[in-house]
Parts: C-alpha cells; structure tokens; sequence
C-alpha cells in the first residue's frame, strides 16, 4: 500500500470548566502498514456531539473516558481506501468510532457497512445514526409515549431533540418544545410541525410551560438539565415519565445544579428514566428502517449542520454550546 500521512487531533489534558483550544493538539502520523484482518478507512464525516464533552471527563460512566494522548473520540462516517479483511472490500462505506483524524486503521469489529448514495452520507450520523437512535428509542422504548399524551421536548431544535418531537407527533402526541432565540422557535413550529415552542432566552420558562402544557406535562423528554429541568418538574402529570436524555447546561459546570423540584415525583408517582442508547444496539437495524420510511413519506424531516475540514474543529465544537446550530452538528473531512 502506498503511505499515508494521516492529520489527527488529540486529546493532551482534561479540561476544567468549558475547554478551550489547548485541550487538544493536532499531530501528524504515517500510516504505511495494514496487518491482517485490518482496514484503512479515509473519513469523510465526523460527528460532533455534546457527549464528546463527558468523554474528557476522568470519572465514571456508561463508557471509558478518552486517554490523554488518544485521538479525540467520535462518530465517523468514511471509505475504505484499503482492506485485508475477508468482510470489506475497497470502495464500502462504514460508519464507527472513526475519531477526528483523516483516516483510521481498525479492524471489522469497530465499524458497520452502510448502504448509501454519498449525498445521504451524513444522514448516517444524523437521524439515522446515533441521534436518530437515541431520539426513537428514547422516545418510544423509556419515555413510553401513549397517543394524546402531552409531550414537553428541550433542546428542540437540536439534534436529538428535533427527531424525539417530530417522532412524538407522528404518534399523536401534542408537542412542545423548548428552544433558545425566536429562530430556533420557529423552525421548531413550522418547518417541524411542534404544537408549540418556548423560548427561554427570551421568556419564563415557567410561565410558558403553564401557558403551552394547561393540562401537564405526561412526558419531558430532556437533553438540557438544571433549571429547564426543575421548571417542568413543576408541572409533571400522574405517572409521567422524565425521561434523562442529555444536561448539556451541566457538561462544563464546575458545580453541578440538581433538581430542587424532585419531590414533584413522589407527589405524582412519577419516574425519572435515564437512557443511553447503546443498551438497544441489536435493534438499530429496526428503529433505521422505520425512520427511513418516514423521511420518505415525509412525515419526518431530518436535518445536518454541516461544517469544513479538520482545522475548524474547535470552532465547530464550541457551536454545541453557543447555541449557535440547528439540526446534527458534523464536520466534513
């Protein structure tokens, strides 16, 4: 095989508080070697999540934390450009854990071919990828969502948030969301077909809630955490489910903000439901085939926030954080 000089990112210390750009090192590596059973896969897509956040953290969770010095974790999408695997010839496309680096070199335990078009490539880390995942099993597995159930999203504009509510309204539900700026709100009502939204940049969260929920709240599908999470606890329903998707106002906090309103969920025999989307990972197939059928009825739109190359990292980073994206946040080789 001919050498590649392969651009990579790493992660050189944990940060403290939001990161900043030190955090990482960009480093530069040949790749001239393929062993047996490996792959060489140029990626194409790479998926830029507020999870990535938790993954610098040295603590306990649902997955390892990133070891100083490894690539920074993610989600890719790419092309096999070289393969001494049985499994996988040159030219497929697979999606993994391909990290934030022009090419990877792994093995077929780490990735999944993917049948698509290169146009619908990055649809693969949006709503048919994990985002998608976690919205559908989320949404339909934890939350439990019943027709005519009064639905309260946040982070409706985001990437998981937008595909949970539009999921929610296909199932009959009356939805709300939560969104930051009248932008985001709008898009939210009329290109997602939410029954509402709330804009809590712009106004009290809980007076709104009162406002667009008179009769409570059966769900709240929450990525944000803190006070977003204690306003709708306020105003839970008999047996609703809270379901704990993300607390993106927490992942930089120096000093965690927890719910005062919790005991709205004895009152109300409630639950508060945590969910990580790898636990259904042997029905992916399943909830991607159903969502591609409603893309393709149009009951469902799917949208990507697409940036440029690997030097904007940091920059798109930041985007998770700054409000400042709608849709799947994704970074193009």
């Amino acid at each position: 095989m001919k050498p590649l000089k392969n651009k990579l990112i790493r992660l050189v210390k944990r940060p403290v508080g939001f990161p900043s750009e030190d955090t990482w090192e960009y480093d530069f590596e040949t790749i001239d070697e393929l062993c047996d059973g490996e792959i060489i896969i140029q990626n194409l897509y790479i998926s830029v999540d507020p999870a990535m956040r938790g993954w610098m953290n040295e603590v306990k969770s649902y997955i390892k934390p990133i070891e100083i010095g490894d690539v920074m974790r993610a989600g890719s999408i790419g092309k096999i450009i070289y393969s001494k695997n049985k499994l996988f010839k040159e030219g497929d496309f697979v999606s993994g854990w391909g990290g934030v680096q022009k090419y990877c070199r792994t093995n077929s335990k780490s990735v999944i071919k993917i049948k698509a078009e290169i146009n619908d490539l990055p649809k693969h880390l949006g709503s048919l990828g994990m985002t998608g995942m976690t919205a559908y099993f989320g949404i339909l597995e934890v939350a439990k969502i019943r027709q005519g159930e009064t639905v309260l999203v946040s982070a409706a504009a985001g990437s998981v948030g937008s595909i949970a509510g539009q999921i929610a309204k296909i199932k009959g539900c009356k939805v709300i969301g939560i969104a930051g700026g009248k932008g985001k709100c709008d898009y939210v009502k009329n290109e997602l077909g939410f029954d509402g939204c709330i804009d809590y940049k712009n106004e009290s969260v809980t007076r709104s809630i009162r406002r667009e929920c008179p009769e409570g709240i059966d769900v709240f599908f929450d990525n944000v955490g803190g006070t977003i999470l204690d306003s709708a606890l306020i105003f839970i329903n008999r047996n609703a489910r809270v379901v704990v998707c993300g607390a993106i106002s927490q992942y930089n906090s120096t000093s965690i903000v927890g719910p005062k309103n919790y005991l709205s969920l004895l009152v109300n025999r409630a639950q508060m439901i945590g969910m990580v989307v790898f636990d259904y990972k042997e029905r992916y197939q399943h909830a991607s085939e159903e969502i591609i059928g409603w893309i393709e009825s149009g009951k469902l739109k799917s949208k990507e926030d697409i940036y440029f190359g690997l030097d904007n990292f940091y920059n798109v980073f930041q985007k998770l954080f700054n409000g400042n994206k709608q849709g799947k946040l994704i970074l193009k080789v």
